[in-house]
């Protein structure tokens, strides 16, 4: 089970940060990702983490995102800075639980899927 937490609605150029709460197996065991879908639009990929920690972004996310595992409180979590109207969408946490080592960005290579936590960013 993942559970996304840490949407909201804030102005252009603010910070949010979200988290993905899984299982302990999932967390240690299977790639993790983000994805995110706006209204009208496929759901893309944003960034993914290897059960070793290693990281994966998409383009548009390298360097306003940041995606890390929490050892502490075992989540996923996705640090999102400088905020802008078009990053507005449902955010999705995603594990493909087929490999240790993320493969593909693709949102139908990815078997398990949390409900998504709302983010509104307004200009």
């Amino acid at each position: 089970q993942l559970v996304e937490s840490g949407g909201g609605s804030v102005q252009a150029g603010e910070s949010l940060t979200l988290s993905c709460a899984a299982s302990m197996y999932s967390y240690t065991t299977w790639c993790m990702g983000w994805f995110r879908q706006a209204p009208g639009k496929e759901r893309e990929g944003i960034a993914f983490v290897d059960s070793n920690g290693d990281t994966k972004y998409a383009e548009f996310a390298k360097g306003r995102f940041t995606v890390y595992k929490d050892h502490v409180n075992h989540t996923l979590s996705l640090q999102m800075n400088n905020l802008k109207p078009e990053d507005t969408a449902r955010y999705y946490c995603a594990v493909d639980g087929r490999w240790r080592n993320c493969r593909s960005s693709t949102y139908s290579d990815y078997n398990y899927w949390g409900q998504g936590t709302q983010v509104t960013v307004s200009s």
